[in-house]
């Protein structure tokens, strides 16, 4: 069975989506997946066995992006079934165009008036199951269990017990808690882990800060890798930790897909729907506030009061309840 499936934009929305990509191939025998998404999300979920071609969707850049996607369907073709986690407009269009059997999205004015399955998923629960519900609209054989997250790139195998800080948060700087207090807790640990700093390209600065304040407490077991790894090393390096250290983000959870014990920091986010899904070993700090969970890139009363009232001793004293 071919099975078109448009991936979620970010990374961490991504991993998310991959217990519903995991039912899919449960539910529906000799599934084969063409998988379309953005760099970050097809780099991480390409290597699943039953994928069969990942593409790239480079329609954004086009000149006309209403052609170049119907460009893109027509090079597809038909599929038994195509499917969008991603509720936008050209998303619908593209489904639409591969004149596929089946087409499921969620419910919004352009998928119920292009698709051929638009079920409406309240927003009540965690992202993994309302993307869950959409993958399996058209069964009546689910058990409504959400399986737990899948990557398949290989875990990078550690000689030592290796921490993993993850400063960083591509949404915006509502969602980033401090560089100094990250590196509070990693001197705290370092006599029992190496410090791995993760970071994107453009959370360099950021790192570098988190290493001054290492070297400043004469801390020498750490590599600073923010802006040097690719997706795969990315997601091969944290799935080998043995603690990770991170704010509301992509490598949250990709920590989660491995397993690995985590503390996640929340700020502006809505920690319900968007926590690690089933990971045993995994807690978040955040303290309730009026203002939040505001769900804007910067905080819009200038305090970031959600994020500065998080001490590192308050992290800290999480890593010790995880008993590692």
């Amino acid at each position: 069975m071919k099975i078109l499936v448009i991936l979620p934009n970010w990374l961490g929305d991504a991993v998310m989506a991959t217990p519903a990509i995991e039912l899919l191939a449960k539910y529906y025998p000799n599934a084969r997946f063409t998988f379309i998404g953005s760099y970050v999300s097809i780099e991480a979920l390409k290597y699943h066995p039953l994928c069969e071609e990942a593409i790239v969707d480079e329609t954004k850049k086009a000149p006309n992006r209403m052609k170049a996607t119907y460009q893109l369907a027509k090079k597809l073709g038909s599929f038994d079934m195509a499917i969008s986690f991603r509720n936008q407009i050209h998303a619908s269009l593209l489904l639409k165009l591969t004149e596929s059997v089946v087409c499921v999205a969620k419910k919004s004015w352009h998928s119920a008036f292009l698709l051929s399955h638009t079920p409406t998923i309240k927003a009540d629960k965690h992202l993994s199951k309302q993307y869950s519900e959409l993958a399996m609209i058209n069964t009546d054989a689910w058990d409504k269990i959400t399986p737990k997250l899948k990557l398949y790139i290989e875990p990078k195998k550690f000689d030592k017990p290796t921490m993993g800080i993850n400063a960083g948060a591509t949404y915006g700087s509502a969602k980033r808690w401090y560089p100094e207090r990250f590196a509070q807790v990693a001197a705290e640990f370092s006599d029992r882990y190496e410090i791995i700093i993760f970071g994107g390209p453009n959370e360099v600065d950021m790192a570098k800060e988190i290493e001054s304040s290492l070297v400043a407490s004469n801390i020498t077991n750490y590599v600073n890798l923010a802006g040097k790894t690719d997706i795969k090393e990315l997601c091969s390096l944290i799935g080998g930790c043995s603690l990770f250290i991170t704010n509301d983000s992509g490598p949250m959870h990709v920590a989660a897909a491995y397993n690995v014990p985590t503390i996640s920091i929340f700020g502006p986010t809505k920690h319900q729907e968007t926590s690690q899904w089933m990971n045993e070993k995994s807690t978040i700090v955040r303290h309730d506030m009026e203002c939040s969970p505001c769900m804007r890139r910067e905080c819009p009363l200038g305090h970031h009061e959600c994020m500065k009232s998080i001490t590192a001793s308050e992290v800290i004293e999480a890593v010790k309840e995880l008993n590692l």
